[in-house]
């Protein structure tokens, strides 16, 4: 962040102490050095008064840091969204192949065993769709494309909301019929053993 050495160098310009700067903003002189040395970052409050002590524009004092704060927030999002999908990818394979091994094998307990994946599945699920409708994003091109944290031009944006219909209802048959027939596959090897 740039804030650190700019609030040192407008401290040093001023001829202060981090602690005359800190009894001026009403915070410890700690927190002063913690904002230099980039170890925390001020509230709104502080950035304001830090603005007022400096005669600066807050502007001028945070510039630079929005965009690497904007940076920084965009990578946690691809991250989260990243850590999301395998899980929910993993708990959906879990579910579909291990649904008939719990619940003939095992009967009640692995009912609930199975009934507890599915719930987690469903919460994965709720969570992908959530990081999805919150940056827009429909079709497989977009997915990738919000995973290497870039975006569609306006053109191809068009061309991929025509396609989202299309790829939902195909997905949802091809989801149907794979998890049948890895059921039907599961269910003629148990009765074979």
């Amino acid at each position: 962040m740039e804030l650190g050495k700019r609030l040192k160098t407008y401290r040093n310009s001023a001829q202060m102490s981090q602690e005359q700067l800190a009894d001026q903003l009403y915070v410890s002189r700690q927190t002063i050095s913690n904002w230099e040395n980039d170890k925390s970052y001020p509230d709104i409050h502080s950035l304001l008064l830090l603005s007022n002590v400096f005669h600066v524009s807050l502007d001028t004092l945070v510039k630079g840091d929005i965009d690497i704060m904007k940076d920084k927030i965009d990578q946690k999002d691809i991250r989260n969204f990243n850590r999301d999908s395998t899980i929910f990818t993993l708990l959906m394979i879990l579910c579909i192949l291990s649904a008939i091994p719990l619940i003939e094998g095992l009967g009640i307990p692995g009912s609930i065993l199975w009934g507890a994946i599915l719930i987690l599945t469903f919460y994965y699920t709720y969570r992908v769709e959530k990081a999805k409708k919150e940056h827009d994003i429909h079709t497989y091109k977009e997915i990738v494309a919000f995973t290497n944290g870039e975006t569609l031009d306006r053109i191809e944006k068009a061309r991929e909301e025509g396609k989202r219909f299309y790829q939902k209802a195909l997905m949802a048959i091809l989801s149907a019929i794979t998890g049948l027939g890895i059921a039907t596959i599961i269910k003629m090897l148990m009765k074979a053993l």
